[in-house]
């Protein structure tokens, strides 16, 4: 059995220290079997916030050694021997207390996206590509890992004006689906104001699930908002012939 030093944040929203612990290391452990063994052994009162420890519930969210991180997923062996493990909360969101962030913005954004709109032409007939288009996106668990490194919301701070990395690939997911009656390419460019993303794919490699956001999401939907409202000879087009089947445009 080896022994890792772990320096964890500790403190009441952004004021606080770094707090180093000694924990011994057995074979297959995780950063939050180390943060279990300190609460368990030093400090009972550490607040973090985590909930199957199967990284499927996106809970223990954190930044481990700089990194956006399901804690349960960073395995203790992979740091180097003699290695500092620094634990700290998410930088994007307030702190609340120690590891625990208050990510209620994002539920707010959520409930801003023009909502699944199916026609109503009686049965459904799906192809199988298309399902598979979409599924990809239906993996995500809200972790908020790829909201967390995004240069928009972390660095600048646009919180006001951007919907980020996970709420485009829950539009994409609308979006995408063949049987969805709406087009959200305005209120991707005035509202969700994706033209704030410069395509850095940060957020894909953060990402648990390993969704190909940056190129399955991101791209296709700026695409469509490109030949909607920028692309000229798309708009003459779109003038010339116009389809009795387009989207409706929100």
């Amino acid at each position: 059995m080896t022994e890792a030093t772990l320096k964890v944040f500790r403190g009441i929203g952004n004021a606080g220290s770094f707090q180093t612990y000694k924990v011994p290391v057995e074979d297959g452990m995780v950063v939050l079997d180390a943060i279990h063994y300190i609460q368990q052994h030093y400090s009972p009162e550490l607040a973090v916030r985590w909930n199957c420890k199967a990284a499927k519930c996106g809970s223990c969210s954190a930044e481990v050694n700089g990194k956006p991180s399901l804690m349960c997923k960073s395995r203790m062996d992979k740091f180097a021997p003699g290695e500092d493990i620094i634990v700290e909360p998410l930088k994007t969101f307030p702190a609340i207390k120690d590891l625990v962030t208050d990510v209620s913005w994002n539920y707010e954004v959520n409930k801003k996206i023009p909502p699944f709109t199916p026609d109503d032409k009686g049965e459904w007939v799906i192809y199988q590509e298309d399902i598979e288009r979409v599924q990809e996106f239906r993996k995500c668990i809200e972790c908020f890992l790829c909201q967390d490194v995004c240069h928009v919301l972390r660095d600048h701070d646009r919180k006001d004006a951007f919907m980020g990395p996970r709420f485009l690939v829950r539009t994409a997911g609308l979006e995408m689906h063949p049987k969805d009656t709406l087009n959200r390419s305005k209120y991707l460019k005035d509202e969700g104001r994706i033209g704030f993303c410069n395509i850095t794919k940060c957020c894909t490699e953060v990402c648990p699930e390993d969704i190909h956001i940056t190129d399955n999401a991101i791209i296709p939907l700026k695409e469509r908002v490109v030949d909607q409202f920028y692309d000229p000879v798309a708009i003459f087009l779109s003038k010339i012939f116009p389809d009795k089947n387009k989207k409706k445009v929100v």
